[in-house]
């Protein structure tokens, strides 16, 4: 019986390490990914856009999150000719948030 639950008990931990090994991976692939974002708006985008971006960031974090995808895609199909400047971060901005103000209600 004794060995059964030892025999369990390290099954186990082996498990429980195999998973935060695991998670961590994870986390140095996802902070990989954040660094080449962040170089990527940094060569597409002009200083005050990044600024406003940044402040955008902390008021409203998912949609500065769209945005900077939006943006980095964009970059990567070619699709930017010009840096991005805070006039078109903020047309971009516009476009967003319009979109996701329809609210419908409906009463029954």
């Amino acid at each position: 019986m004794e060995d059964e639950l030892e025999e369990i008990k390290r099954r186990k931990l082996e498990q429980l390490r195999k998973q935060m090994e695991y998670e961590e991976g994870q986390d140095e692939a996802g902070e990989e990914i954040e660094a080449q974002m962040k170089a990527v708006l940094r060569t597409v985008m002009t200083q005050e856009a990044r600024e406003r971006l940044a402040r955008v960031k902390m008021a409203r974090p998912d949609v500065a999150e769209g945005i900077e995808q939006q943006i980095v895609m964009l970059a990567q199909r070619g699709a930017i000719r010009d840096k991005v400047d805070d006039a078109t971060l903020k047309k971009l901005l516009k476009n967003i948030t319009h979109r996701k103000k329809e609210i419908k209600i409906e009463r029954r």
